[in-house]
């Protein structure tokens, strides 16, 4: 009979350092691009604002980002909070 060979290979993911408790309860943020910002579900179903708008407001660092090189990613749960604090938008008429 052939035996059946149980122990693991050496693989990279097997060479890592084990992951503390602490470590592995501290959700990481989830970033995401310009449309998933729109699109999140932070802004009320078909009053997102567009994406010109969102360029705009980043631009003029009105809303948390963060640029990794040239791209520009946005934790949802950030920019949630940073709205319902400190971003005002002057009501029309």
């Amino acid at each position: 009979m052939n035996a059946i060979n149980t122990t693991t290979p050496d693989t990279p993911s097997s060479r890592l350092a084990p992951v503390t408790p602490s470590q592995a309860t501290q959700p990481r943020p989830a970033l995401t691009d310009i449309n998933g910002l729109r699109l999140g579900g932070i802004f009320p179903t078909g009053r997102e604002p567009s994406v010109r708008t969102l360029r705009e407001w980043t631009r003029a660092r009105r809303v948390p980002h963060h640029r990794v090189g040239h791209f520009v990613y946005y934790d949802l749960a950030e920019v949630s909070m940073h709205i319902r604090t400190r971003l005002l938008v002057p009501a029309r008429g």
